[in-house]
């Protein structure tokens, strides 16, 4: 499991003599360790690791007796020539620490309510991934037999156990709200859209007011406030760009009854693919009020490219770019991680829906334009 975050984390080594008032132990057991073995611990300064103390594995032992500090912190534990690593929370308490040399995965950090509840979370996380996984063995099974039933049933299984994932998550977050790992749970929740900015937002609110000030914290908020300006329901954030012969066009110069967003590049093998099939609905209800601009993310040595695409995939509609790849300003505008995407505005530029694709796209425009 990756997080990426800033995190801006002070701590030292103190003598063992003053851990009772001033500091809190941290020992553990390193199995599989050799004498001398070092397991590095690390914090997360300015978004990148920064090392903060060495152990040293004595008799399959390691112990360290630290400062205590205030505030939310993450650490995380690594060795070398392994792969992973073995995130934990100092939390100004006795901690214990179990590393397996041979799975990181299967080690922990106990002590401590933020590390007891991130233990729980992740052991239900693995029992879910091995249910996943005999649910992958079924459906190839089932795909070799060509068992349609057995694949719909499978299918069907898959899609209650995501809901599952996600209700638990959900809970989770309700129940522990105290915690660093609730703020990363929300980012990476939210990066999978498997909380929608509103939502995200609820969480956000009901975290603990301590936590108000912490630079997780305050990034996440930014990140779901530029997600809102993007959402359905919401107006599209209007901007402008060059068009293909350089003149500047806006989105409010394209709106039509309905009009569609579309952020593709001529690289983009998905969006190319897909391309007939817009240009199949755009021909059928263009008269009817559909309109459409598309934004490229085309470099700006690619403006050829971009331009015989347009004529190659016949593409009759509104188009800008910056050429400036995945630094387009529309597209972090729009929050763009990933193309083809769509959005689709009303008359008045509200967003009604974002990402329709295929046979679901021509649907959709159909019962909107399709009795004009």
């Amino acid at each position: 499991m990756r997080f990426i975050f800033a995190l801006l984390f002070a701590i030292s080594l103190v003598s063992c003599n003053d851990s009772a008032s001033n500091g809190y132990k941290f020992e553990g057991d390193a199995i599989g360790f050799e004498n001398g073995d070092k397991i590095y611990v690390f914090t997360l300064e300015n978004k990148q690791p920064k090392a903060v103390d060495t152990l040293t594995v004595t008799d399959g032992k390691f112990s360290a007796t630290y400062n205590k500090s205030e505030g939310y912190n993450l650490n995380f534990l690594r060795i070398d020539g392994v792969n992973g690593s073995v995130l934990y929370f100092p939390e100004n308490v006795d901690m214990k620490a179990v590393v397996y040399k041979d799975s990181l995965q299967a080690s922990r950090v106990s002590g401590g309510k933020e590390n007891e509840a991130y233990s729980e979370f992740v052991d239900k996380m693995v029992s879910l991934n091995k249910v996943k996984q005999q649910q992958m063995e079924r459906y190839r099974a089932a795909q070799q037999e060509n068992d349609t039933a057995a694949i719909t049933q499978v299918q069907s299984e898959n899609l209650n156990l995501m809901n599952e994932e996600i209700e638990f998550k959900k809970d989770f977050l309700s129940k522990n709200n105290n915690s660093i790992f609730a703020v990363m749970l929300i980012s990476e929740m939210v990066s999978k859209k498997e909380l929608n900015p509103n939502e995200a937002s609820t969480f956000i609110d009901n975290l603990n007011p301590k936590l108000a000030e912490n630079e997780l914290v305050i990034d996440l908020k930014n990140n779901v406030s530029s997600l809102k300006k993007a959402s359905i329901g919401s107006k599209a954030p209007n901007f402008s760009a060059p068009t293909p012969t350089g003149e500047m066009m806006s989105l409010e110069d394209a709106l039509g009854k309905y009009t569609i967003i579309d952020f593709w590049a001529s690289w983009c093998k998905p969006c190319r693919v897909e391309n007939p099939n817009v240009v199949k609905v755009y021909n059928k209800y263009h008269e009817k009020g559909l309109n459409i601009i598309s934004v490229s993310l085309d470099k700006d040595t690619q403006k050829d490219k971009w331009l015989q695409a347009i004529e190659d995939d016949k593409m009759d509609w509104y188009h800008v770019s910056n050429l400036k790849w995945w630094q387009d300003p529309i597209a972090q505008q729009y929050n763009i991680r990933a193309i083809p995407a769509t959005f689709l505005l009303d008359e008045n530029g509200v967003i009604i829906d974002k990402d329709l694709r295929g046979a679901a796209l021509e649907a959709k425009i159909s019962t909107l334009l399709g009795g004009e």
